[in-house]
């Protein structure tokens, strides 16, 4: 199939064009480089750089590769940023959703598959793992606009007639992760004890998240493509393992793995951020035959190993 990728050069984007290419599958890379990097982009995918806010420069790609399927990962993805920047925040993320969506429309697509949240959707959560049903009350305008563009695509699906699947993921970690952003405690991490410098957690420490490894969700990327839709259900599904670690734990395991032994420094917790939150799997592995494969012990130490191999 002729795949374009939205954020195929990102951390998460980058890995799925790896998996979609081996499979054969021909891919288009768009991303504006803003947060992505150039040597993340497979050698074999075609690469435009381009906004996902700028329709002119979107129709002359869509035009020119005539796509099947939209795998739209670009977006703007810090909490705390969203925080500080609410309208940039709609610009990216919901904006930009609603071109692509009418370039799928327009050029009739096949299927448009989207890369949403778990934890910054539901919000501090009723109970755990918070499962597809659960109450959404996402705590900051990332979580809001994420939510807003499931129903744009819903919409444009149902209306315009092609599928979508919509992939709800945890918080992903491994190779490639930016280590420099405000995502991305597992890279940050990684990157400041291999320096030997101070590393920052915000709150007690206590707070715990799921912890999702990123060839697993390339896995549920490709799983979608040949998803047929089923009456009665729903193609919404958490990527996630349902198991909580707190930040404390995975500070304790990063410290064996990398030979670290300073204490961390403590800050005040950031606001926007969940507590407390994990991802059930169960409607994933039923409907789209996805389930996690890595523990969290053997992908912490293929992502310090591949850290380790970059230099730090």
């Amino acid at each position: 199939m002729r795949i374009l990728l939205t954020g195929g050069a990102g951390f998460i984007g980058s890995h799925v064009a790896d998996l979609y290419i081996k499979e054969g599958h021909e891919v288009l890379i768009i991303d504006n480089l803003s947060s992505g990097r150039v040597e993340n982009i497979n050698k074999n995918a075609e690469f435009e750089e381009v906004d996902i806010r700028d329709y002119d420069a979107l129709l002359k790609v869509f035009n020119r590769f005539k796509p099947d399927i939209v795998n739209h990962h670009a977006a703007q993805i810090s909490v705390v940023y969203s925080m500080q920047n609410p309208n940039l925040d709609i610009d990216i993320n919901i904006k930009g959703t609603l071109n692509l969506l009418e370039l799928s429309r327009v050029f009739k697509i096949k299927k448009f598959i989207f890369a949403s949240t778990g934890g910054a959707l539901y919000g501090e959560p009723i109970y755990l793992p918070a499962d597809e049903t659960h109450p959404i009350l996402p705590l900051a305008p990332y979580g809001i606009d994420k939510e807003a563009s499931e129903h744009y695509i819903r919409i444009y699906a149902n209306t315009y007639k092609f599928d979508f699947v919509i992939l709800r993921y945890a918080n992903v970690y491994g190779p490639r992760q930016d280590p420099f952003g405000e995502a991305g405690v597992v890279a940050i991490f990684t990157k400041r004890m291999l320096e030997g410098k101070e590393c920052f957690i915000f709150g007690n420490g206590e707070q715990k998240r799921d912890f999702v490894f990123v060839q697993d969700v390339a896995q549920a990327n490709l799983l979608a493509l040949n998803y047929a839709p089923k009456n009665g259900i729903l193609p919404v599904f958490n990527i996630g393992t349902g198991r909580l670690t707190s930040v404390n734990t995975l500070f304790g395991t990063l410290c064996k793995l990398t030979g670290y032994e300073k204490e961390p420094v403590y800050k005040p917790k950031r606001e926007g951020e969940v507590f407390e939150i994990s991802l059930s799997y169960e409607k994933a592995k039923k409907h789209l035959g996805w389930q996690p494969t890595y523990t969290l012990g053997k992908g912490l130490l293929e992502t310090v190993n591949w850290f380790k191999q970059k230099g730090g």
